[in-house]
């Protein structure tokens, strides 16, 4: 390789490299799994990363295939599910995991799950 191709790569790698951006939107997500109790939305996350909340959104979505909302609505889902499993209330998991209301986290556990949160903690305190 010639000493022109050489250089032309390095100033590829450092002008073009995604390495930033794969930094930033992995610490997005770490963000989401410390904080999914509180109330986190696109401009909280763009303010914690200081970039515009459109880019995180598109960089996000691309690396993980889905959008910070939808990732942080499963990790609460996750969250709820072992609150449930360990015999929390359906209210206590509700607030506990950052939910605002226990009509919109019943609807949408049990469009997750496929049952509501009571029907799923009977059939994980019956199993064991």
């Amino acid at each position: 390789m010639t000493l022109y191709k050489q250089k032309i790569n390095e100033i590829r790698k450092n002008c073009f490299s995604n390495e930033q951006q794969i930094k930033s939107i992995i610490a997005t997500r770490n963000f989401i799994d410390t904080n999914y109790e509180k109330q986190i939305n696109l401009d909280v996350l763009s303010d914690v990363r200081f970039t515009s909340k459109y880019h995180l959104l598109r960089l996000f979505k691309r690396y993980y295939g889905q959008t910070p909302r939808q990732y942080l609505i499963d990790k609460r889902i996750e969250k709820a599910k072992e609150n449930l499993k360990n015999g929390m209330s359906v209210t206590q998991t509700c607030f506990s995991v950052g939910f605002e209301s226990i009509g919109s986290f019943s609807k949408l556990f049990k469009i997750k799950i496929g049952c509501s949160p009571r029907s799923f903690q009977k059939q994980q305190l019956s199993r064991s």
